[in-house]
């Protein structure tokens, strides 16, 4: 009988923040660079949209995290 891969779940945890917060700041970033600040004060479309942008961000580098997981996982076995 194969025995089960271990899982490294802590590993796994700080790989997804940190493509959370990277993807965060990215999409942030991308929004100053183009005029859509976050942080204006009013809900006019400037703002809206970047946090359309920093939520995108965010999600992507969510997603970028996992696949790099899922390659190194291959990768191993």
């Amino acid at each position: 009988m194969a025995k089960k891969p271990r899982i490294n779940f802590l590993a796994i945890g700080i790989s997804h923040a940190i493509g959370f917060v990277v993807g965060c700041l990215s999409g942030y970033w991308l929004g100053k660079l183009i005029g859509m600040d976050v942080f204006a004060p009013g809900d006019d479309n400037s703002s809206l949209l970047g946090i359309v942008l920093v939520g995108l961000g965010g999600g992507l580098g969510s997603q970028w995290a996992r696949r790099w997981q899922q390659r190194r996982k291959d990768k191993n076995e």
